[in-house]
């Protein structure tokens, strides 16, 4: 059975880190969220892939290649322009023979329930109960069947939310074919489907048991929390005396962990890394290849991508870091309120009472500068000796 995996998108909601990549090639605990999904959808048996690709396809592309690395068979279909979930699903019509599975690239679901839908005979939609269903589709069901689909509704029916995995047999193409543009302007499965329902097709649901939504990029923090939680400890570089390390550590190729450091796990420290001395790394933190985190720098629960150098009395806790920015000495940012309250961003409800920022690639800060709870900050921005950040900074921003 093949699987269509939709990665065409860039994920609005998750700027400033997909400026320069898609959502789906955002990295948690040091992979990108796809590989993750094809690490999973890989255990459940399937071998055959068709990516959907689109915005910076060459990311996708050149990661996965033809699937070799990961013993599968990778083809690509793209997108030129992003018009919906149906839209991209036309473009698979001719390459797919009989049943097959399509999964929304920018989630991370569980290979067990992959393969029971794999099992599926009827059109079937993959649902998970959620207390928030905002963003979210949401499935109305009766007599074991999906009745409606609810995409984004007000006042959803149920709290049964659409996980964005489908067994579809051949019959959802001329089903698309008649899909006409919702009122955000795309071409959406759901609505294919609800076109399935009004005309009397069976349309089935499964409850799947494990799913990582990942719309703001807050949400990949806890996305890294539960997936560094399943990590071996290894150590492929070389570890100098006198470090302490705790809990279960991962350290790549290459990498030094020099000594003074104290790294407590669940820690993930890519290849070629420089690790200390005299650091302190604490759990659920996963720092991509070619780091430094030097003396006395403090991370926590955080994302660091590749590249990225922190490498002098800073402290970075609850955030997210992109590829190939540099700290400053004594740069340092704040990750709770004075009030310990929620934090918000943009207005928007984060859930988080420890949140720090939202850091693009290739920003640079001085010495001593701050960066307030919650900032987002745009890519190749640079922050002068001494700086407070606070709120949304456009990407090429210059503050002193």
């Amino acid at each position: 059975m093949k699987t269509v995996i939709l990665a065409a998108g860039e994920g609005n909601r998750m700027r400033p880190l997909t400026y320069t990549r898609p959502k789906v090639m955002l990295p948690i605990a040091n992979k990108p969220i796809l590989e993750h999904l094809l690490i999973e959808a890989r255990k459940a048996g399937i071998s055959e892939f068709i990516f959907i690709v689109g915005y910076h396809d060459e990311q996708a592309r050149n990661y996965f290649g033809s699937g070799d690395k990961w013993r599968v068979n990778i083809d690509y279909s793209t997108q030129r322009r992003q018009l919906g979930t149906a839209d991209a699903l036309r473009l698979v019509e001719g390459l797919v023979d009989g049943s097959f599975l399509v999964i929304n690239g920018d989630i991370i679901a569980n290979h067990k329930d992959i393969s029971s839908l794999t099992n599926k005979s009827d059109n079937t939609v993959s649902v998970v109960e959620v207390k928030n269903t905002k963003d979210l589709g949401v499935i109305e069901v009766s007599k074991g069947k999906v009745a409606r689909i609810h995409e984004k509704a007000e006042k959803p029916p149920s709290h049964m939310a659409n996980a964005g995995l489908y067994l579809f047999t051949p019959d959802i193409f001329d089903a698309i074919s008649q899909t006409s543009k919702s009122p955000r302007g795309e071409y959406e499965i759901t609505d294919s489907l609800q076109l399935m329902i009004d005309k009397g097709y069976p349309i089935s649901y499964q409850e799947i048991s494990y799913w990582l939504d990942l719309s703001y990029p807050w949400d990949l923090l806890a996305a890294n929390e539960s997936l560094l939680a399943g990590i071996e400890s290894q150590n492929l570089g070389e570890v100098e005396e006198n470090v302490v390390i705790k809990g279960v550590v991962s350290i790549g190729k290459n990498t030094v962990v020099r000594s003074g450091s104290y790294i407590v796990g669940p820690v993930i420290i890519g290849q070629d890394c420089d690790i200390g001395p005299s650091c302190y790394i604490r759990p659920f933190t996963s720092i991509g290849d070619s780091c430094h985190i030097g003396a006395a720098v403090e991370v926590k629960n955080s994302i660091i991508m590749k590249g990225s150098k922190i490498p002098h009395h800073n402290y970075v806790g609850d955030s997210i870091i992109g590829e190939g920015c540099n700290f400053g000495a004594g740069t340092k940012i704040a990750n709770l309120r004075l009030d310990e309250q929620e934090i918000r961003v943009a207005n928007i409800a984060t859930k988080r009472r420890k949140l720090g920022a939202i850091i693009g690639d290739r920003v640079n800060t001085g010495i001593n500068a701050t960066i307030n709870v919650g900032s987002i900050i745009g890519n190749n921005t640079h922050i002068g000796p001494g700086a407070i950040v606070s709120g949304i900074i456009s990407p090429d921003s210059r503050i002193f």
